[in-house]
This record gives C-alpha cells, sequence and structure tokens, in this order.
C-alpha cells in the first residue's frame, strides 16, 4: 500500500473525531447539565414497527448476538478500538451474569473501509443479529440507508453520517450534530481576552473536515473570535513550518489544533518549537492521546497547552476519581492485553453501556421493539460520568465539558474545574451547542 493512501486513511481517522467531539452522554440524572440544542425526539413508541414487538432476532434462552460493523483491515486496527470497547463492557456485563440471564456476544463484522462492505455488513446483522452496537466506520452511511429502510432494526453507535445518526432507530451515546460548544471558547475568551483578534488553525483536505471546521468556526465568531488564518493542508503534509512562519508573520495568538489527529498535531507542535513561536494553543479530544507528548518531542513542546473536550481524562488521568474510568482501562487490559484504548474504543464501550441499560428494562423476553422502546425512554446518559451529559433519545448535545491542561507532559485538570464529588460530576456546564444554519437535523 502506498504511504499516501495510509496517510488519507490515518487522518480520516483523526478528522473524523470532530463530528463527535462536540456531543457527549449518558445517565446522570442529578446532573444540572442541559441539553441545548438538537433534533426534537422522534423515537417514541409510535415510530416502531409493530411486527418489531415479536422480533427476537438474535435471542436464545442464554445468549443476546449483537452485530458491530467497523472498519478493521486495509488500514490495520483504523477502527479496532470500536471493537474492543464493545466486547470490553459486553465482557465487564457477562462477569456478572449478563442480563436477565443472557451474556451479550458481540459478532464483529470488517468492512473493509467500503461503503459495499459496510452495506453487506449491515444486511447480515439485520439478518441475524438482535441490535447493532458499538459500530463506527466512515462509511456508515451504507448501513444507514439499510437501517432506513428496516426501521425495527436498533443501532446503538457513534453514527458519523449525520442522516443516520437522525434515524428513529439509531441511538448513540454521543450524537453526531455538525456544531460546537460555546462554553469552552467562551472560557478562553476570558482568559485570554487579548488573542480573541487572532486566532488561527489548519483543516485538513478533506470533506468532512471542511464541514466539521465550518461548525467551529460559526461557534468561534458568535463568541468574538476573529479566525485571521485556517488553510486547508493536504492530508500527505508532514512537516508544518511553512505554516507556523506564516502564522508567525500574522501575529496569530491562539491556535485551535483541537480537530488534529494527534501524529499530525505533534507535526505541528513541533514546528512551533523550532520557529520559536508560542502562541495559546488549544487541544481537543482528536488530539488527546498518550503518545502526543513523545511524538512532539517530549514534555517541553506540549507543555501549557489547554485541553477542550466533554470527556473525562480517561485515558487514566482521572482513573483515581471517577470509578467509570478505572473499570473501563480494567477491562480493555483484560479482553485485549496490550491494547492501548483510544476515544473508539470508549465510544465502543459506551455504546455497549448505552445498549445493556436499555436491554434490561426491555423485558425478560426482549423483541427489537421493546429495546427501541427502552432506548426511547433514555434522555441522560454519561456512562456513570465518564462523560458528559447527552440526551440519546432526543439526540440533543448537552453543554458541559472539561478544561485539562498539559503539565509535566501529563494531562490534568485545571485548577478551576468543579470538583468530580459535586452536581456536574467535574464538568463546566455553561454556553450552548451551536450548529450553523441548515445543518441536518437542526
Amino acid at each position: 500500500m502506498r504511504s499516501a493512501s495510509w496517510k488519507t486513511r490515518f487522518t480520516a481517522l483523526g478528522i473524523v473525531v470532530l463530528v463527535a467531539v462536540g456531543a457527549v452522554a449518558c445517565s446522570s440524572t442529578n446532573s444540572t447539565a442541559t441539553a441545548t440544542t438538537g433534533s426534537s425526539s422522534t423515537n417514541g413508541t409510535s415510530k416502531i414497527p409493530s411486527s418489531a414487538f415479536s422480533d427476537h432476532t438474535g435471542v436464545t434462552p442464554t445468549a443476546v448476538d449483537v452485530g458491530n460493523v467497523s472498519t478493521l483491515s486495509v488500514v490495520p486496527g483504523l477502527f479496532k478500538g470500536a471493537v474492543v470497547g464493545t466486547e470490553a463492557y459486553a465482557a465487564y456485563v457477562n462477569s456478572t451474569g449478563g442480563v436477565h440471564g443472557r451474556k451479550i456476544v458481540v459478532q464483529p463484522a470488517d468492512d473493509k473501509f467500503s461503503g459495499a462492505g459496510n452495506r453487506q455488513a449491515t444486511q447480515s446483522a439485520i439478518e441475524n443479529d438482535f441490535a447493532l452496537v458499538g459500530s463506527f466506520s466512515l462509511q456508515d452511511s451504507y448501513g444507514g440507508a439499510l437501517l432506513a429502510q428496516n426501521p425495527g432494526m436498533p443501532d446503538v453507535s457513534v453514527a458519523l453520517d449525520l442522516k443516520t445518526n437522525q434515524l428513529p432507530n439509531v441511538f448513540s451515546a454521543v450524537p453526531a450534530l455538525g456544531g460546537w460548544l460555546t462554553g469552552p471558547l467562551e472560557y478562553f475568551k476570558q482568559q485570554f481576552p487579548s488573542t480573541v483578534d487572532k486566532a488561527a488553525t489548519l483543516v485538513a483536505d478533506t470533506p468532512s473536515s471542511q464541514t466539521d471546521w465550518a461548525g467551529e468556526k460559526y461557534a468561534l465568531e458568535k463568541v468574538g473570535f476573529k479566525v485571521v488564518y485556517d488553510p486547508v493542508y493536504p492530508v500527505t503534509q508532514t512537516d508544518f513550518t511553512q505554516n507556523v512562519i506564516q502564522m508567525k508573520n500574522l501575529g496569530v495568538k491562539i491556535l485551535f489544533i483541537d480537530q488534529m489527529p494527534a501524529s499530525y498535531a505533534s507535526a505541528l507542535l513541533k514546528a512551533l518549537v523550532q520557529q520559536n513561536f508560542h502562541p495559546k494553543v488549544v487541544l481537543g479530544a482528536a488530539t488527546y492521546s498518550n503518545a502526543l507528548v513523545a511524538e512532539s518531542g517530549g514534555a517541553s513542546a506540549v507543555n501549557g497547552s489547554y485541553l477542550d473536550q466533554n470527556y473525562s481524562l480517561y485515558l487514566g488521568g482521572d482513573a483515581a476519581v471517577i470509578p467509570a474510568v478505572s473499570t473501563f482501562l480494567h477491562w480493555v487490559s483484560k479482553t485485549s492485553p496490550g491494547f492501548q484504548p483510544d476515544l473508539f474504543t470508549l465510544y465502543g464501550w459506551l455504546s455497549a453501556e448505552l445498549f445493556t441499560q436499555a436491554l434490561q428494562s426491555a423485558g425478560t423476553n426482549p423483541s427489537r421493539g421493546s429495546l427501541l422502546q427502552a432506548l426511547s425512554k433514555i434522555t441522560s446518559f454519561d456512562g456513570n460520568h465518564i462523560i458528559a451529559p447527552n440526551d440519546p433519545a432526543a439526540k440533543k448535545v448537552g453543554n458541559c465539558y472539561l478544561i485539562g491542561e498539559v503539565v509535566n507532559g501529563q494531562f490534568v485538570r485545571t485548577s478551576a474545574d468543579p470538583s468530580v464529588s459535586g452536581p456536574t460530576h467535574g464538568y463546566r456546564c455553561n454556553g450552548a451547542y451551536l450548529t450553523p444554519p441548515g445543518t441536518p437535523g437542526t
């Protein structure tokens, strides 16, 4: 395989994070968070085909088979974490006896990074499995077309395709809506008021990344930032020296690279050091990685950067204060020894947790219909605080987030962040989730 082809797909992996980075989810009934925008709920019982209530496909007296359609080959491990996370949560539940005496059995399928593969694997799941759980693929619009034709088939996954996300039988712990949170942007504006007139970013040359940047730029401008530099870079680019020189000449004061995958962000951070240029740097969920510091050349290249995401420090930083983080890391290690968890692993874990919560409420003889009915009633979900709360049923994004910093080469919470033991469980909850006019589902 040519290097450029690999680069294209790896960049897509990082860029895809942006679609969901502004969304978060899970159950927290005593949280003060609010869902600020999104589509109205269309997941009521009236939208469930009557035939789904007698459909027990994939259910036996001892097991529930669930499908997972993700990209696993072509670029090895592209979204392997989605399967790893789903299987890890299933193993965790099964260790407690399963759900109503049934173990959850994950049946993974590789779509091989193709639309035809995604469609074929989705069709197989519709015919053989109780539901789809934890799938993750850039090609999910192809499977989404089949889900639209089979409204009785539940899909509990992080859907990237905005139209698929809006289907009444698709439920996501992290809904993709194409917008951005204003709360973190207001924080940076207040902390660094002199930077608002000179903001910058770099945008990868893919349609999805440009769509995602449109959402973030819209929110930035609403808050009051002026973006003076946002060039498109080719996905094969590995040296950002010229970009840094241009930003330095423009007097850029704050650099939002929250949508760059760690491999690209690290190259940019190296160039900043080499050119002795030090604007405020904002990282994000796409950049949050245990490998970032080493790939950037060491702690000195990353120290002082900020982190903006609506997830906890789930790679280990919050393990001592949020039990769900420890549970997540333990079961990933137990079921996939040596695997380094990433955002997609978390997506799989959360999807399986959301599915399990609904399955527990779907009765001792669950049908696809009763599962969809149960899912339509889950209006708040945060995975026991491993992410900020969201509303899966109404497909609404909450307004909570975390501001972190890199200190001595480690991601840590800022000292001003709320206490994890407080009512918002360590998340700031202010501002709103904004989407540009004309975004599907808004």
